[in-house]
């Protein structure tokens, strides 16, 4: 999945996929930290999950962020700035999520069992944004710049303020 993510990333920031525009990608800010997230995951899978929950942490202090040891994205997960990002360990997202710096997808309360949210695909969610508690997100979602989403967005709508509201649906 790892060039999945890498190949999402360049077409998100060069609109192209080649190996060229991969590549440049692949040293940009971020990268390292999916890398690692995916690491993780592969290292949780074949049951070695101690490996991936070191990973983790070497991924918190080189990358200033949080990702929780169950978090669980499809193809083309993108952190295009990890400092300040904050997984909560239970979060599960689709294909092509793009998360900005500072972006904070957490439990609502504490105790079990744990209500965090739940992301679709091809969702963008910007700078600062806060997804609190048991919450979906759809398909086709943009997230504004610290936005802070406390009920259901639904597919394709673009969602922005405090508490976040629709300001643009496409159908």
């Amino acid at each position: 999945m790892i060039l999945e993510d890498l190949r999402y990333k360049a077409f998100c920031y060069y609109e192209s996929s080649s190996w060229k525009d991969m590549l440049r990608v692949f040293f940009s800010d971020g990268t390292s930290a999916m890398i690692m997230y995916r690491m993780a995951r592969f290292f949780r899978r074949i049951r070695l999950g101690i490996v991936g929950a070191v990973i983790l942490k070497v991924n918190k202090t080189l990358n200033s962020c949080v990702i929780g040891r169950g978090v669980s994205f499809g193809e083309g997960f993108v952190l295009m700035h990890p400092v300040g990002v904050v997984i909560n360990g239970a979060v599960t997202g689709g294909k092509n999520v793009v998360l900005e710096s500072g972006v904070v997808l957490g439990a609502s309360r504490n105790g079990f069992p744990v209500e965090v949210p739940e992301l679709g695909s091809n969702i963008f969610i910007g700078a600062g944004a806060k997804i609190i508690g048991k919450v979906r997100v759809g398909d086709n979602v943009t997230v504004g710049a610290n936005a802070v989403v406390l009920s259901d967005v639904p597919d394709n709508s673009v969602v922005v303020g405090v508490p976040a509201r629709e300001v643009k649906r496409e159908s």
